[in-house]
């Protein structure tokens, strides 16, 4: 039996697909890729710029933003090179670690941010009187400090515990990253535990937060029949849909492989490119590129730039 602590080299060998399509597969990501840096850097430069936004719910939004940066690149560009490596992209043992330690650290962290953010937007239509004073600038960081270092507390669990185990070899990970579900399965030893953990530690978790979401999406559809304004009860449940529509697609594809570490390897693969490389995507379009706010703070720095060149 060999201890995973002596082993050195891993080999992630991808997603199973066809090799013909690997050229417009690595088009596909790349773009994918580029398009989510884009999208999320421009969310946090047009916050940063404009003072308008400087209130609570972006305050929230950068910090998806600057995470979604990041839990894109920790996995997309090995994806990218898998691709263009067929016979499997080695990774060393300490960045198989790194990879795994800052997915579950980032995912985990994006988790926690979506129920404060699910929070916020209740306070903020449910108890607008008492919003301003509730969400305070020391509130707002103490709320997002917690998320941190609750991720980072919840990723070192996961990660210790995985890469404790013995591990058999070949060590060929069947996935185009270093996760728990795949690294498990090199195991010798029983795995049971990290089974339960990865069931208590990201599943009953994932779906604790997502049903707090959900309760605070249904008082929000209820205090917005109260509201009698148009326009405001329009706004109100176009932040309630906004805010769902990116639960969803963040939190279903967690919870139907964390639960399941056993699951097929090719279906599992499919729905993590989902949530690896799609909804940090979707996100910016979600939450504010589809926002008026942010349109006109868009404008704003578009004009500014423009006047600068001129001037």
């Amino acid at each position: 039996m060999t201890n995973m602590s002596v082993v050195t080299t891993f080999f992630l060998m991808g997603l199973p697909h066809a090799p013909a399509l690997d050229i417009p597969l690595l088009g596909i990501f790349l773009v994918i890729y580029v398009l989510t840096g884009v999208g999320n850097l421009l969310i946090l430069l047009v916050i940063k710029a404009d003072s308008h936004l400087h209130t609570p719910v972006y305050y929230f939004l950068t910090n998806l933003s600057f995470i979604d940066m990041w839990f894109s690149t920790v996995t997309v560009p090995q994806m990218l090179m898998t691709l263009v490596s067929p016979g499997g992209r080695a990774i060393s043992f300490h960045s198989c670690v790194a990879q795994l330690y800052c997915f579950h650290f980032l995912g985990s962290t994006e988790c926690f941010l979506y129920t404060v953010m699910s929070s916020d937007r209740y306070l903020a239509i449910s108890h607008p009187l008492r919003y301003a004073s509730t969400m305070s600038g020391r509130t707002c960081a103490l709320l997002a400090t917690s998320t941190w270092l609750s991720g980072s507390l919840h990723s070192a669990v996961q990660t210790t515990l995985t890469f404790r185990l013995p591990s058999c070899g070949p060590s060929q990970i069947q996935h185009y990253f270093c996760d728990a579900p795949p690294l498990l399965k090199l195991a010798c030893a029983d795995t049971s535990v990290n089974g339960m953990v990865i069931f208590v530690n990201i599943g009953v978790v994932a779906v604790g937060c997502f049903l707090l979401m959900v309760l605070a999406c249904v008082s929000i559809l209820c205090s917005t029949l109260k509201i009698r304004a148009p326009e405001g009860s329009h706004r109100a449940f176009q932040t309630c849909v906004s805010h769902c529509t990116a639960l969803l697609c963040f939190f279903v594809p967690c919870v139907f492989i964390y639960p399941r570490p056993g699951s097929r390897d090719a279906v599992a693969g499919l729905v993590a490119v989902f949530y690896t490389a799609l909804t940090p995507l979707l996100n910016p379009v979600v939450y504010t590129l589809r926002n008026k706010e942010v349109k006109k703070a868009l404008l704003k720095v578009r004009s500014k730039s423009v006047f600068t060149q001129r001037k």
